[in-house]
């Protein structure tokens, strides 16, 4: 599967969170170098996925990156699926009253 399917699933699932916001970050020249591919606010809270085939790699910008955003209080890992996705969310208790 390919990082892009993934993140295509991801983004379907999220849709589906109640109080979830979410978009894909695209990356290019008027973008920041290092942001995770998905950005999300869920129940006021701030969360990057970076989204990664089950080969694929993290860059050190996007390891610095991950850092920073839980230095800062947010959330943010790597992810290689729809179920690491609904993992993170459980265990950050942002589910809570939902059917998932």
């Amino acid at each position: 599967m390919s990082e892009k399917s993934i993140v295509t699933k991801i983004l379907r699932y999220l849709k589906t969170v109640p109080g979830c916001f979410c978009w894909k970050e695209h990356g290019g020249m008027y973008g920041t170098a290092g942001i995770p591919d998905i950005i999300a606010c869920v129940n006021g809270r701030f969360i990057a996925f970076e989204v990664k085939t089950p080969s694929g790699k993290t860059t050190k910008l996007q390891e610095a990156t991950i850092r920073k955003i839980l230095s800062a209080g947010g959330v943010a890992a790597v992810v290689h699926s729809v179920d690491e996705v609904k993992a993170i969310l459980e265990k950050h208790d942002l589910l809570q009253g939902t059917k998932q």
